[in-house]
């Protein structure tokens, strides 16, 4: 298997197979370490990591927070609401002083789609895009790859549903693209104001009627219906969104008995999913949650670019042998 070659990580569609299967192989060798005792190695020990969280998030920021601390990397973190942008800096700029103080790899998560890219071509640190507006959000798209390849053996030949806001979520865009590259077959489904029939020339599906597709999923991915962009009426109300969409006990009769159930949070309960089906045994909610500790590791070491000179001898038994990317030179 190739060796990792970018700096960035900034959307799923610009990865091949071949870097996905290497993200995801090295997901599985650092989830290892959330099971031992001592859950932390040194493979970033000397490199500074800097959480830009430009839009309110829960569980994406403490995952790299914690994924970054496992990997002994030295922590800086602020948002939007304390930093120089309140002032008028521009992102840029933000991420340029930030760079000045030697920091290696810049999370950045912002509300306007391709802004990580502009910072990545102004600056030499890595950047990882941890969600930009309505673009993508590739970590949490490698936690949906892994948790599926995880729960189901095989991500190659599976018919995986998507349903609810397509139109706004980057989630949804990440997933399209991993799980098409990796053979899986694809079904976007939702209210025809919240399914773009563009995203059928990338090789989708596109389904009005969940319960058409229902039966033949071996995963569903449910989205959160974003309530903040409801004004705009894209649904005639949540009522009839849960009665066509929303997946309750009764619903989950007409689905095979293994299906797997995803969802990336926060869960709207009684929505999209009412709190019998997500707190389930066909839910994986919360493995998603764990797996995004091991993801977000393997995201930050390999843009990191780690050599294995640079690594100090790891002290507790069960060493793991991690992969080596040549640093790119900008």
């Amino acid at each position: 298997m190739a060796a990792w070659t970018r700096k960035d990580l900034l959307s799923l569609e610009e990865l091949s197979k071949e870097e996905l299967l290497l993200l995801l192989d090295q997901a599985k060798a650092f989830k290892e370490i959330s099971l031992r005792p001592i859950k932390k190695v040194p493979a970033l020990r000397g490199r500074t990591v800097a959480l830009c969280f430009l839009e309110p998030s829960t569980r994406t920021r403490a995952s790299f927070e914690l994924a970054a601390k496992r990997l002994s990397a030295d922590l800086l973190s602020f948002q939007g609401n304390s930093s120089s942008i309140t002032k008028g800096e521009s992102v840029v700029d933000t991420a340029r002083n930030i760079e000045a103080m030697r920091v290696d790899v810049i999370v950045l998560r912002h509300n306007t789609s391709g802004t990580p890219a502009q910072v990545a071509h102004a600056v030499k640190a890595s950047i990882i895009n941890a969600g930009d507006g309505s673009h993508e959000h590739p970590t949490q798209g490698l936690i949906d790859l892994f948790t599926i390849q995880e729960k189901k053996g095989r991500i190659e030949g599976l018919n995986v549903v998507i349903v609810g806001d397509i139109l706004h979520s980057r989630v949804a865009r990440s997933d399209l693209w991993g799980l098409m590259k990796l053979g899986a077959k694809v079904t976007l489904c939702g209210p025809p104001t919240l399914v773009p029939s563009a995203m059928e020339q990338l090789g989708a599906k596109i389904s009005y009627r969940l319960d058409d597709v229902l039966p033949k999923a071996d995963v569903v991915i449910a989205l959160r219906l974003q309530l903040e962009r409801q004004q705009e009426k894209y649904i005639p109300s949540f009522r009839e969104y849960t009665r066509l969409y929303g997946i309750d006990s009764d619903r989950l009769k007409k689905a095979k008995p293994d299906l797997t159930i995803m969802h990336p949070g926060p869960v709207n309960r009684g929505l999209e999913l009412s709190s019998e089906v997500a707190d389930g045994p066909q839910s994986v909610i919360l493995d998603q949650v764990t797996n995004g500790i091991a993801v977000r590791m393997a995201a930050l070491y390999l843009v990191a670019g780690i050599h294995p000179a640079d690594e100090e001898p790891v002290s507790e038994p069960g060493r793991i042998d991690l992969p080596v990317r040549e640093k790119q030179v900008r």
